[in-house]
């Protein structure tokens, strides 16, 4: 749907689809990652549990898209070869299940109290 009559149908099919991606990440925002379900009252901690939200769903997809092989689509739908983000999920869990995970990552030399990691975590409390 368009009132803008300059546009030819094309355009408007590459607009709707455009609009469709988005509706679809904030749809896996709420559902799959959970940004809806915070149990926080305060202003920041919403806005903080949100953008983390946001920064996990980022994550991992920059670590599906930097994948070798495809994921395996959990529910395989004939016609499409693309996946969903549950199934980005489903191997993000697999991979940090393996035991060689925590070999990407070199140990920290600040102490945890002053690592990123544990300021992300007080951010989203």
């Amino acid at each position: 749907f368009s009132t803008d009559t300059t546009l030819s149908a094309a355009q408007i099919i590459e607009y709707y689809g455009a609009r469709w991606k988005i509706e679809a990440a904030f749809k896996e925002l709420k559902r799959d990652v959970g940004s809806a379900e915070t149990q926080t009252r305060n202003q920041d901690a919403v806005s903080n549990h949100l953008h983390f939200c946001m920064m996990a769903t980022s994550v991992a997809w920059i670590y599906a898209a930097r994948m070798s092989k495809t994921p395996t689509r959990h529910h395989a739908v004939e016609g499409r070869n693309h996946f969903a983000f549950s199934d980005v999920r489903k191997a993000v869990s697999e991979a940090a299940a393996d035991s060689n995970f925590g070999l990407l990552f070199p140990v920290p030399r600040k102490s945890m109290l002053n690592s990123f990691i544990d300021l992300l975590m007080r951010m989203a409390a």
